[in-house]
C-alpha cells in the first residue's frame, strides 16, 4: 500500500472526476481488494453469479466515488473497502431476491457463522444488513467489527489492528453483537 496522503489523495482526485488518477490507484489497491473479496465470497454460495473481479470492480467504483476519503491509514482503507463490499453483496442479494420473490429461504444464524469459513448459502444478508444498520446506531464499534470480521473476512487480530482495540476487546465486542444480532434476525424472522 502506499503512503496514507498518496491513496488519499488519489480517492480524493477520483471521486472528483479525475480519470487519471482512478487508473492510477487501481493497480495500488487491486491486491487488498482482491483479498477481501477472495474473503468474502469463500462465505458465498458456491453458484453464486458474482466473481471475485466483478465484486472487485464494483467495490472499486463505489471506493471513488466517495467524496470525502480522509484516510487515516491501511486500517481505514480496509474498513472502507469492506463496507463498499458489503454494500455490492447486499444490493447483490437484493435483486437476487427481487427475482425470487415470494420463494422462502432458509436462513441461518449469526452464531453459526464461521468467518474463517462460512458456507452462506442460506444466509439472508438483507436481513443481516438492515440488522446492522440499527446496530450500528446503538454501538457503531461492534457493528464495525461484524463489518470487518464477517464482510472483510479479517480475523480478530487483524480486526483489533484496523479498529486500534485489544484483541479481548473484539472478542467481546464480536460475541455481544453476535447475541444482538442473533435476537434481532430471529425477531425479523418471527415477524416475517
Amino acid at each position: 500500500m502506499p503512503e496514507r496522503d498518496d491513496l488519499t489523495r488519489l480517492l480524493e482526485e477520483s471521486a472528483a472526476g479525475d480519470e487519471t488518477a482512478a487508473a492510477r490507484l487501481f493497480p495500488i489497491v487491486y491486491d487488498e481488494l482482491r483479498r477481501l473479496a477472495g474473503a468474502a465470497l469463500r462465505r458465498e454460495r458456491p453458484s453464486h453469479t458474482l466473481q471475485p473481479t466483478a465484486l472487485v470492480h464494483e467495490a472499486f467504483l463505489r471506493l471513488v466515488d466517495v467524496k470525502s476519503s480522509r484516510l487515516q491509514d491501511r486500517g481505514h482503507f480496509i474498513a472502507i473497502a469492506a463496507r463498499a463490499m458489503r454494500r455490492v453483496l447486499v444490493d447483490h442479494a437484493r435483486s437476487r431476491a427481487a427475482v425470487k420473490r415470494g420463494k422462502a429461504e432458509a436462513r441461518l444464524s449469526i452464531d453459526d457463522v464461521d468467518v474463517a469459513a462460512v458456507d452462506a448459502t442460506d444466509m439472508d444478508l438483507v436481513a443481516l444488513d438492515q440488522a446492522l444498520e440499527r446496530l450500528a446506531a446503538i454501538d457503531e464499534r461492534q457493528a464495525r467489527i461484524v463489518e470487518l470480521r464477517f464482510f472483510g473476512g479479517l480475523t480478530v487480530e487483524e480486526t483489533a489492528v484496523v479498529i486500534g482495540a485489544s484483541d479481548r476487546t473484539v472478542k467481546r465486542d464480536w460475541q455481544m453483537a453476535r447475541a444482538w444480532l442473533r435476537r434481532e434476525l430471529a425477531r425479523d424472522s418471527d415477524s416475517a
